[in-house]
């Protein structure tokens, strides 16, 4: 299997794994990455959680998980322009620094090897951790304990204004939602560095992954744009005018749309 296959692979098997997903992901975009090789050397930092875990019940774990991966310096990259670097798993387990779906990922994949009950929360802005059942949402970052006011002012300051706080926020996400969310990070932080390629690939692997939404389908439209290829470009504005339910929006595609090379052979 080529390493798209395999994040694939990863992702539809059961039970799920998501940490050797994002690992493919990081193959696809370095081939000197080996996931096998990662995946084996991460036993040396589970030893290490482990033996600084306090003697409490496994519920009660997740947090100081998260604070001894602190205290050995991951934390969330805060270099501005973020580059890939802070989304690439190889990258942030060599430099302890990402975003906090990455460090969220590493997390997850020391509560599994631990026993310890932890999932993903797509959070807008901040991907989080939970505990099953909890009444707190937990920050990938540092472990810092978010209860739903926390919530409210994150997303304030992710957003401005003070938007609805809904449920959906705060469900658990599949592993299929976390690698879609992972390519969607790498697609923009590789499209803001003009990095169109490797953009345009983890674009893809958006799709592949699962449904895409109206801004998937846009995003990769306007990659192929910017390498000129204005056929693949009309396939994702269709889908995105199909797709759409924004009257506005719906008469900016179908304008755009136009403007293609050949659009006035397909009018009738």
């Amino acid at each position: 299997m080529n390493p798209r296959q395999a994040c694939l692979h990863c992702v539809r098997r059961e039970p799920a794994a998501p940490f050797e997903a994002a690992l493919w992901v990081a193959a696809e975009h370095d081939p000197d990455v080996q996931p096998a090789q990662l995946m084996s050397d991460l036993h040396s930092l589970q030893v290490d959680v482990s033996a600084s875990l306090p003697l409490l019940p496994v519920r009660e774990l997740a947090q100081p998980l998260l604070r001894r991966l602190s205290t050995l310096g991951f934390a969330r990259d805060e270099y501005h322009p973020l580059r890939a670097d802070a989304a690439l798993l190889h990258k942030v387990l060599s430099r302890k620094r990402g975003q906090p779906l990455a460090l969220g990922l590493l997390a997850l994949e020391l509560a599994r090897r631990l026993d310890i009950p932890l999932v993903g929360v797509n959070f807008p802005g901040h991907f989080l951790l939970q505990v099953p059942g909890a009444d707190h949402l937990l920050d990938p970052c540092g472990g810092r304990r978010l209860y739903p006011q926390d919530c409210r002012e994150l997303l304030t300051r992710q957003y401005g204004d003070a938007p609805e706080l809904r449920a959906e926020y705060l469900s658990a996400a599949t592993s299929v939602q976390m690698l879609q969310r992972l390519s969607r990070n790498l697609r923009q932080l590789h499209s803001s560095h003009d990095q169109h390629l490797p953009a345009l690939k983890d674009a893809e692997r958006v799709l592949e992954l699962g449904p895409g939404t109206v801004a998937d389908y846009l995003a990769r439209a306007t990659l192929y744009q910017q390498l000129g290829c204005p056929q693949a470009e009309r396939f994702d504005l269709e889908h995105a005018l199909l797709l759409s339910d924004d009257p506005v929006q719906r008469l900016r595609l179908a304008e755009r749309l136009q403007l293609l090379p050949g659009a006035a052979h397909r009018l009738h």
